[in-house]
C-alpha cells in the first residue's frame, strides 16, 4: 500500500503516490495525489527527489495540468519546479511565508485564496485556508467524492508540529473545527493512510491539544516562570527526548496562544513565561 514508485488507487478519481523520503517526521514518506484521469492535478509534488519526480511524470507526465501544494515544506512543494518545466502546469498554492523549514522556490502561476475552486470536466477542488501548522497552509476539498487533502494539517497515526511564528495553535484548532463544516467523508493525509472517520479524528486532536495545554498551565503553575527548555521535560514527559527540539516549536505554539487568551504572559528580554494572574 505504501509502496514507492507505484500508484495506488483510492477511488475513480484519486491515486496516491508516496515519495522514498520516509522518516521520523514523515512517516511512511510524503503522499503525492493524482487527482483525474484525462487532466491531472498533482497535489503535493513533494520532495525534489529525481526517482519521485520520474515516478509521477511514468504515470500521468502527458496529462498533468495543475500542479497544486498544500504548503511549501521541503517535503510537499519542491518537485513542481522539475515538474512544471516537464509539463507547462499551471502551479497553484500560497507563497512561501518568511519562515524557518519553507521552500523559497516555490513561486505560484496563481496565489490561492480561501473558498477559489477549481473545477474541471473531471472534478471540483475547493481551497481551504487551513492555517495552524504554518500560516499558508491549505486544505483542498475534492467534493464529488468528499475527500479532503490535508497536507500537514492532518496527519494519520501522529499530531503535527506547529511551528511558530506562522504556525499558531489557537488558528490550528479554529482550522480544525472549520473543516467540520464541509461536506468530509475522508481524509487523505499528507502522511499516511486515508482516515476514514474525520469527524472522530478532528474531535481526537482538538481534546489532545486542549489537554496538552491544560499540561503547560500546570506546568507553569508548578514551576513559575519558566523558559521553554525548562517546561518542555513537564509537558511532554510522554514524548522521546530526542524529539524535544520539535516539541519545543509546539509548545511555543501554546504558550503564544494561552498569552493571546490572556493567560500567560512573556518577558521576552528573558525569554520567559507566566501565567497571568486574575
Amino acid at each position: 500500500m505504501f509502496e514507492h514508485g507505484i500508484p495506488f488507487e483510492l477511488n475513480s478519481r484519486v491515486r496516491r503516490l508516496v515519495a522514498p523520503n520516509p522518516g521520523v517526521m514523515t512517516g511512511p514518506g510524503t503522499n503525492t495525489y493524482l487527482i483525474g484521469r484525462e487532466q491531472v492535478a498533482v497535489l503535493d509534488p513533494g520532495p525534489d527527489l529525481p526517482e519521485h519526480i520520474d515516478a509521477i511524470l511514468e504515470s500521468v507526465g502527458d496529462r498533468i495540468r495543475w500542479i497544486v501544494a498544500t504548503h511549501t515544506h521541503p517535503d510537499h512543494s519542491p518537485a513542481w519546479q522539475a515538474l512544471q518545466r516537464e509539463t507547462g502546469a499551471q502551479v497553484i498554492g500560497a507563497p512561501p511565508w518568511d519562515d524557518m523549514f519553507q521552500d523559497d522556490t516555490f513561486n505560484p502561476d496563481t496565489p490561492v485564496q480561501h473558498d477559489d475552486v477549481l473545477q474541471t470536466p473531471e472534478f471540483t477542488l475547493r481551497a481551504i485556508h487551513t492555517p495552524g501548522h504554518v500560516g499558508n497552509h491549505f486544505c483542498y476539498l475534492l467534493e464529488e467524492e468528499g475527500m479532503v487533502f490535508a497536507g500537514d494539517h492532518i496527519m494519520n497515526g501522529s499530531t503535527v508540529v506547529i511551528i511558530p511564528p506562522s504556525g499558531d495553535m489557537k488558528a490550528y484548532i479554529e482550522s480544525l473545527q472549520l473543516l467540520l463544516t464541509y461536506n468530509v467523508k475522508t481524509i487523505a493525509p499528507g502522511h499516511g493512510d486515508v482516515i476514514a472517520e474525520p469527524r472522530e479524528a478532528i474531535d481526537w486532536l482538538v481534546a489532545h491539544r486542549l489537554k496538552r495545554e491544560g499540561k503547560v498551565v500546570a506546568a507553569l503553575e508548578q514551576v513559575g516562570d519558566a523558559s521553554v527548555e525548562e517546561l518542555l521535560p513537564h509537558v511532554y514527559d510522554d514524548v522521546d527526548k530526542s524529539l524535544y527540539r520539535m516539541a519545543a516549536l509546539s509548545l511555543t505554539a501554546h504558550l503564544i496562544k494561552l498569552q493571546k487568551d490572556g493567560r500567560a504572559r512573556h518577558w521576552p528580554n528573558a525569554e520567559r513565561w507566566e501565567l497571568t494572574r486574575s
